[in-house]
This record gives structure tokens, C-alpha cells and sequence, in this order.
């Protein structure tokens, strides 16, 4: 296991891609342990030989359907008529934006790179400064794969053996409360009118429309998760419905997808799902040489050190993911490390729903951390400054949400209560 680590750590440094670099790191472990090499294309097969991750593709194409149908615009306006009041009325409606556009995207990467087309364009006109605009839109996008549906529950489904329904319900919670910590350091720092007062103004006979506008978006979130909690269709079968849903609200209602459009949204979604796929086959293969390396007395020696203190132990398992997600993103560190880490979780009796939220929010936060955030670069981009000038504003809002994880390891009902609540 040592060689594979090195072989890793050195692969990642030298810039190979993640895929690549696990695939070549298992090939040298597969060899240090002098097993066969039958077992590479063996364990990549059986990575991604699962029903549960058709969902992933169709989930995939629903956000890029809906992306391109005029959606981010549509829910712009929609959350800047609900704020429009407020002093630092447009600060909040990004946090209000992100929750429901993280209902149709699924990925923090989508969110950031969507609303901050728009936001962090315009938000400076009216007396914001970009790098402001840009912290508020990356902290807004962590809620992405934390409220449902999320790409990379899907993941975690597979490599965690837990239902996907229950991790898309327990995430709602969790999500709305990342939403309200961003909202109160907003409130925090607008106080005495140091935040812009909105300039969005409704025009005569347009707030019924943006109204139903609105709640024709919200409908396909709560229809996938209603209709999955009560058996009316599996998860998968959801991602599909979605995929028409969303072709019928583009096409016959906000009439802006075009042919081209859906041919681009198929390719976008090739692409990714691809890239997704290639990782998980090869995440199997390192996976296989860790168990066979009896990666399981290291597991049982750590889970050692917390006998009966659950609450430690997600702590340490949250610093542990919060490092490692500002090196990797969340769905290679998800299949790579939740194998390792799940045999002490279920042994020290964490809710499993728990344990999952606490993964998944660790490791998102790292998406906005230096020196790797993914999704820091990408407001970056937008807002045409450094990632450090973007970190000196982001900071309160990364510890708001810290907070937040910290109150999911304390408290398990905020991950639990709800999916209890819907099956009863």
C-alpha cells in the first residue's frame, strides 16, 4: 500500500489526471502485492456495474436541459422579486437562487459557474464589489450536491450501499441550513446599511408570471422526491421523468430549447458522465489492492481510538475529509476514502444518513478552500480577480458553514428526522 500511496501522491503532483492517476497508482500497488493483473479490467467492470448509477446520466441531463432553457434567468428574477425589499435585498437573493437552482443542477461547480454568470455581473452595479459578489455566489453554491437531487449522492449511494431516496431527503435539511448561515453573515454584515439597497424593480403585470414561473421550476425537484419516497417510480426512473419534464418546460412553456440545444446538453452529459465513470471504475481497482493490502487493521486500529465517542469521531472524520477535499474533489475522495472510513462509523453505531451528510459537506467545502477550489476559480474567472483576493471575503462565510457541519456531527436528527418523517 505504501508504493500506491507514493505512486498517488507523486502522480497528482505532476498534474495527471485523477482517473489516470488512480488507475497507474493501482497497477503499481496491484504489483507490489504480486497479484494479477487480470484484476484491473475485472474490478474496473464491476465498479460500474450498477443500476444505481443510471441515475447518474439522467440527472445530468436534466440541469443541462433546464440550464438551457432559460431556467437561471427565470429563477434570478423570481428570488430578486422575493428579496427585493430587503437592504442587501440582492446579496439574498443569490442564497435564495442557489437553493432552488441546486434542486436541478446537483453539482456546486453548475450553481457557481450559472448564478455567477449573472450575479457577479451584475451585482457590482449596484455598489457591490466583484470579489463580494463572488463570495456570496461560491459560499451559495456548496448547497449544489447537499439539497436533491445530487450527482454525488449518487456516488455515495453505490459505494456506501445506501438507499439514494433516503440520502436526497436527508440532504434538504442540511442544505437549508447551510442557506440560512450564509443568509445570517449576510444579515451580520449589512447591518447599519453597509450592504446596497436592491435596484430590481417588478414591472406592471409581470409579478404573476415571474410567480408561476417560479413554482413550475420547484415542481420538478419536489415531484422527484415525493414520487421516489412513496414508490411511484425508483430513483432512476425519476432522473428520466425529469429529463422529459424538462424538455417539456423548455420547449412549450419558456420556448428558448432549441434542437441545438438538446444536442449540446446530450454532449455535455456524455462528457460528464463519462468522466464520472472512468473514475469510479477506477476507484474499484484501488479499492480492491487497499482490502487486499489489509487496509481494514488500519480502518480498526483508528476506529480504536474513538471506542464510544461518536461524536469525536465525526469531528475527526470532518478535519480528516476537510483536508483532503481541498486536494481532490468530492467524488474521486468520496469513493476513495468513505471505504475506509464507513467500518468505523458502523461500528461506533453513526446513523449512516449522518456519517453521509458530514462526508458530503466536508468534503464540498473544500471546492472553496485554497489552494485547489474548484469552484473558487471558477468566480474567479468571472469576476477577474485572484483566488486570495476571493478568500479574504469568503472566510466568514466558509465558517458559517463549518459551523454547520459542526452541528450535523453533534446532532444526527438534522440528518435522520426528515427521511424518518417522510416514511412514516
Amino acid at each position: 500500500m505504501t508504493a500506491l500511496g507514493v505512486a498517488f501522491a507523486l502522480l497528482l503532483a505532476i498534474g495527471v489526471p485523477i482517473a489516470f492517476a488512480i488507475g497507474l497508482a493501482s497497477v503499481i500497488g496491484i504489483l507490489a502485492l504480486d497479484m494479477r493483473m487480470v484484476a484491473v479490467p475485472t474490478r474496473m467492470f464491476t465498479g460500474i456495474d450498477s443500476f444505481v448509477l443510471l441515475a447518474a446520466p439522467f440527472y445530468i441531463l436534466a440541469g443541462e436541459i433546464m440550464s438551457r432553457s432559460g431556467i437561471t434567468e427565470r429563477l434570478v428574477r423570481f428570488s430578486m422579486m422575493v428579496t427585493r425589499n430587503v437592504p442587501g435585498g440582492t446579496a439574498y437573493s443569490v442564497v435564495v437562487a442557489a437553493i432552488m437552482f441546486s434542486g436541478i443542477s446537483g453539482t456546486a461547480v453548475g450553481d457557481a459557474a450559472a448564478l455567477g454568470q449573472i450575479y457577479i455581473k451584475e451585482m457590482p452595479k449596484e455598489g457591490y464589489s466583484p470579489a463580494y459578489a463572488a463570495s456570496v455566489v461560491v459560499a451559495s453554491s456548496m448547497m449544489g450536491p447537499i439539497i436533491p437531487p445530487s450527482v454525488i449522492m449518487i456516488v455515495y449511494s453505490l459505494i456506501a450501499r445506501v438507499s439514494v431516496i433516503d440520502l436526497f431527503v436527508a440532504g434538504v435539511v442540511p442544505g437549508l441550513m447551510l442557506g440560512l448561515a450564509i443568509a445570517l453573515v449576510i444579515f451580520i454584515q449589512g447591518r447599519g446599511g453597509k450592504l446596497p439597497v436592491p435596484q430590481f424593480k417588478v414591472e406592471k403585470g409581470t409579478g404573476l408570471r415571474l410567480l408561476i414561473e417560479g413554482l413550475l421550476i420547484l415542481t420538478l425537484p419536489v415531484v422527484i422526491i415525493r414520487g421516489a419516497t412513496v414508490d411511484w417510480f425508483t430513483t432512476t426512473e425519476a432522473g428520466g421523468i425529469a429529463c422529459v419534464y424538462a424538455g417539456l418546460l423548455g420547449t412549450f412553456v419558456f420556448r428558448q430549447l432549441t434542437l441545438r440545444e438538446v444536442w449540446t446538453a446530450l454532449v455535455v452529459t456524455a462528457q460528464v458522465t463519462a468522466s464520472i465513470y472512468l473514475v469510479l471504475a477506477a476507484s474499484e481497482v484501488m479499492s480492491y489492492v487497499f482490502a487486499r493490502g489489509g487496509i481494514g487493521d488500519y480502518v480498526q486500529g483508528f476506529g480504536a481510538l474513538f471506542a464510544g465517542n461518536k461524536i469525536l469521531f465525526l469531528l475527526a472524520v470532518a478535519v480528516l475529509l476537510t483536508v483532503i477535499g481541498t486536494f481532490l474533489e468530492p467524488g474521486p475522495a468520496v469513493i476513495l476514502f468513505v471505504p475506509m472510513l464507513l467500518p468505523a462509523a458502523t461500528v461506533l453505531g453513526v446513523d449512516p444518513l449522518q456519517f453521509a451528510m458530514v462526508c458530503i459537506l466536508t468534503l464540498t467545502l473544500g471546492l472553496i478552500t485554497p489552494p485547489v477550489g474548484v469552484c473558487m476559480f471558477v468566480v474567479c474567472k468571472i469576476a477577474r480577480i485572484n483566488i486570495w483576493q476571493l478568500f479574504a471575503v469568503t472566510w466568514p462565510f466558509l465558517v458559517a458553514e463549518t459551523i454547520v457541519v459542526v452541528l450535523l456531527c453533534l446532532v444526527p436528527e438534522f440528518s435522520s428526522w426528515l427521511p424518518r418523517f417522510m416514511k412514516s
